[in-house]
């Protein structure tokens, strides 16, 4: 099915109300592998990370990463689920070429975590909880490469590379009760679902969770059942979508397509799907396992874990703050709205602002340069902000500039823009660029004088009252002087020079 064969929206659900299920993938930042010693830095060679026990040899054994369970456990608390006091791991069983052993260590029926949920703030302020039906403990699989084709997918392509790098590599798999109730808006929840989770995942300091990367990664499960009724339908399910946006995405689009499949008197097929970030739109993949398809059965190379009670409340007390809970804590703290903060979460900007005042700079001045000059750079380059080469640090010595008078707003974003273009710091290039404000009375005394010689009508008209005329003499100066006066001192300058309070 094509785009242009969907319904609108609007038609969807004026029909359907969606059901959503969302498992997100998240790679922890441990130093070694799930159950082996092989490291997880980015960027080796093909298949130089890689022994025996990752690579499914016989005779080799898998041993538990402690930190992972550690992880596990903090994730698990941190969205308020119950964590299981003995449970296993499982095998899943299915033959794939970038699964060197023909199984997955994973856990099924005994997830270390469960019956948890998180509680997600949508653009409006509305917050909507999301039920957490379990978060396990697994490993990741190796990476295909498909060399020729259009795609760069198996379908066309004449030969697959295989790299086990990544093989064995932990995951967490954090898998949502059924969502309902959201209606239309339930591509807008999963999308916050998905953000907040990761905010929360970074915060517990797990997981980069760089969706980018493939460090978090998100399944879309959705279909649709008719007005007033309460049996789900058969629902597919987009694999891997690794943006927010593209979250959002999938979700309208799946919804749009199984409104036209049914509505046209079709039957929705049980699949997984691929994303297509160009167009939004999803393509089929496979037909879709049920769970006795993969053959579970208890790992029998690997002893149950077992959490001791003290050991799981001293990791609850040593929780960071959550991020909505700080979220509403600086809200306060900066004097600004719901909508405010959530623009500045939108932007990514928190963490950015926060290092910034810690760094010196009053709050609402570290705000407007990352929310205003730094956010219209990063949308023009098509960035995130964090990912501009201008450090916390920097915009508050910006900050600290403005603030002594050394500079004012207009020579303070041409200050932005040499640091943005490699040229050191701010003081470096206000010293190469020679962008200090003129405060030398001497010279602003002078080009004051020029200016007032040279709009003689404009000055008679501010010694008669018309004091907002002086707006264009000191607009007169700040061109004279390449926008480096200070113009607050102008304005002064030229009503004391015309006899005129101000």
């Amino acid at each position: 099915m094509t785009v242009t064969e969907l319904v609108s929206y609007e038609d969807a659900l004026a029909s359907y109300d969606p059901v959503m299920g969302l498992e997100v993938h998240v790679e922890l930042g441990t130093r070694t592998k799930m159950f082996c010693g092989c490291s997880t830095s980015l960027g080796a060679d093909p298949n130089t990370q890689t022994c025996p026990v990752c690579l499914g040899l016989p005779g080799s054994l898998p041993v538990v990463n402690a930190t992972a369970v550690e992880s596990a456990v903090r994730i698990g608390l941190a969205l308020n689920c119950e964590i299981a006091q003995w449970c296993r791991f499982a095998r899943k069983n299915y033959f794939y070429p970038d699964m060197p052993k023909n199984f997955q260590i994973s856990q099924y029926d005994e997830p270390i975590a469960f019956d948890g949920y998180l509680d997600v703030q949508l653009e409006d302020g509305e917050v909507f909880r999301v039920g957490i039906e379990r978060a396990h403990m697994e490993e990741d699989t190796g990476k295909s490469t498909h060399i020729g084709g259009a795609t760069g997918r198996i379908h066309g392509a004449v030969h697959s590379l295989l790299d086990y790098n990544r093989a064995g590599i932990p995951l967490i798999e954090i898998v949502t009760k059924p969502i309902t109730g959201a209606g239309e808006r339930a591509p807008e929840v999963a999308k916050a679902y998905v953000a907040e989770l990761r905010e929360l995942i970074r915060a517990l300091g797990v997981s980069e969770a760089r969706m980018e990367m493939g460090q978090m990664r998100c399944d879309v499960n959705l279909s649709l059942r008719p007005h007033g009724t309460e049996t789900f339908g058969t629902r597919s399910e987009t694999k891997n979508v690794n943006s927010l946006r593209s979250v959002e995405r999938a979700t309208r689009f799946e919804i749009q397509r199984h409104a036209a499949v049914l509505g046209s008197g079709g039957t929705i097929v049980q699949e997984t799907r691929h994303f297509h970030e160009d167009d939004g739109s999803t393509t089929s993949g496979r037909v879709k396992e049920e769970a006795e398809d993969y053959r579970y059965f208890p790992e029998p190379d690997l002893v149950p874990v077992a959490p001791a009670r003290e050991w799981v409340e001293g990791l609850r007390a040593g929780l960071p703050e959550l991020p909505r809970l700080r979220r509403n804590r600086l809200r306060e703290e900066w004097g600004i709205s719901e909508h405010e903060m959530q623009s500045v979460l939108n932007a990514g900007a928190i963490d950015l602002i926060t290092a910034t005042i810690d760094a010196g700079a009053p709050a609402d001045q570290a705000r407007k340069w990352w929310m205003g000059e730094l956010a219209r750079r990063a949308n023009e380059q098509g960035t995130e902000l964090s990912a501009l080469p201008i450090t916390p640090d920097r915009v508050a010595r910006v900050c600290e500039l403005v603030a002594d008078g050394s500079l004012n707003d207009k020579l303070a974003r041409q200050v932005i823009e040499g640091v943005l273009a490699g040229e050191g710091g701010p003081d470096e290039v206000v010293d190469k660029r020679g962008l200090k404000v003129v405060s030398d009375t001497g010279a602003l005394s002078a080009a004051v004088d020029e200016a007032i010689a040279a709009n003689g009508a404009i000055a008679e008209k501010i010694r008669g009252g018309k004091v907002a005329a002086a707006g264009a003499l000191v607009g007169a100066v700040m061109k004279a002087t390449r926008g480096q006066a200070d113009a607050a001192r102008v304005r002064e300058l030229i009503l004391e020079k015309l006899g005129v309070q101000g």
